[in-house]
């Protein structure tokens, strides 16, 4: 599909996303360059070329906006929602350096410097800075929408109706919020039933409607989840008494179909701890379990709800999580839990990865129950069979 958005359609978009202010003087647009590493595929040249053509139309309309428009380049940090460099570089100009190494020095800008002088922030980036800058927005107030792995086959979510998106996300965030636990039971290849509980006490939903009006916030665009990080056990051992209530209560098996194979982890106080199934995937999970532990922490609950406004996945998980539920492994500090950068061996091991249970993606393992158990002890059914059973209210 070759869409891109027109100029209008932009700064529309600024404007409905951020509500930019008087307060509000300059805005960046953030993209990561690959390096001998990493190297460049055609997916993310183009996303490199778009971000720079966006750049351009804004300035274009900057008066507008009331904003300055600055196209930020920076080194790659092979990983998703690994720590970002110490700076990036301001681009003036028409042809992007291919590799990170060829930027202008001369150009260097701290992020922290970055960060107070611009207080909008757009990411379009390879790997994923949710986290980094979910943490920046937190401790500098700046505003930032991630848009990690964005393709033009992506455009149409830019385009749908975010009030009743967001309208749909914060009821689905206050019934996270107010539940103690979910559970779960897995079929996978039209047999076999693995259960799961994941323990949702002691912590509260975030809301990813696709609007970021509010000094401090960032998050996903498109957009369209409401999420939660599972209680990790923090507090055991707080109470000088008897605290082994305090260990998390998430168990069980969880299935994950990769690479056509059902990949099952055992999870024991919400950490996979072991695989179970055979397989050279099963093998390389158990290794990466093995070498790696905070790999194994579920660090998501999410639900996403924009499969209902007739979106189809597009192999990336920017979109692809927004589709319906998903559990995410690794790092969970910027959702507001206990596993970060220090839980990992180095920064090139930190990863949060969603997992998304959508036919489409995973065609051998359907949820085939998932209950909230909320607070006052009422069980509220949230899927059956693969689809999302729960009723929004009236607008």
């Amino acid at each position: 599909m070759n869409d891109n958005l027109s100029s209008n359609e932009l700064v529309e978009l600024i404007k409905r996303v951020f509500l930019p202010t008087d307060q509000d003087s300059a805005m960046a647009i953030m993209v990561d360059l690959p390096d001998d590493r990493v190297p460049d595929k055609p997916s993310w040249a183009q996303r490199r070329a778009m971000a720079a053509d966006w750049a351009e139309k804004l300035r274009a309309h900057g008066d507008e906006l009331g904003l300055e428009v600055d196209l930020v380049l920076y080194a790659n940090t092979h990983m998703n929602n690994a720590d970002l460099p110490d700076s990036g570089c301001l681009f003036e100009g028409r042809a992007l350096p291919a590799l990170a190494q060829d930027m202008h020095r001369s150009d260097s800008i701290s992020f922290e410097k970055l960060f107070s002088s611009h207080s909008i922030v757009l990411a379009p980036t390879e790997f994923s800075a949710t986290a980094p800058l979910k943490l920046a927005a937190a401790e500098t107030g700046i505003r930032a929408a991630t848009m990690p792995g964005f393709s033009n086959d992506m455009i149409p979510a830019l385009r749908l109706d975010y009030g009743e998106i967001n309208r749909r996300v914060q009821f689905m965030t206050d019934l996270l919020t107010r539940a103690s636990e979910a559970r779960f039971v897995f079929r996978v290849d039209e047999a076999m039933e693995h259960e799961l509980v994941l323990d949702l006490r002691h912590r509260t939903a975030h809301a990813s409607g696709g609007l970021f009006p509010t000094p401090g916030k960032a998050g996903n665009l498109p957009s369209g989840e409401s999420y939660i990080v599972p209680y990790e056990g923090e507090l055991l051992g707080d109470d000088p008494g008897d605290n082994s209530g305090n260990e998390s209560g998430s168990n069980g098996v969880l299935p994950v179909e990769l690479q056509g194979e059902v990949v099952l982890y055992r999870i024991v106080a919400n950490k996979a701890v072991e695989v179970l199934s055979d397989g050279p995937v099963s093998t390389r999970e158990a290794e990466k379990l093995h070498k790696e532990p905070a790999y194994g922490n579920l660090a998501e609950l999410g639900i996403g709800v924009l499969g209902d406004f007739g979106l189809e996945p597009t192999g990336e998980i920017l979109l692809d999580e927004k589709l319906g539920l998903h559990i995410a492994f690794g790092r969970s500090d910027h959702f507001g839990g206990q596993v970060g950068p220090a839980q990992f061996s180095s920064p090139d091991e930190v990863v949060h990865i969603d997992r998304v249970y959508v036919p489409a993606l995973q065609p051998r393992v359907i949820p085939v129950m998932v209950n909230l158990h909320m607070e006052d002890g009422d069980v509220l059914p949230l899927m059956r069979d693969g689809s999302f059973v729960v009723q929004y209210p009236s607008a």
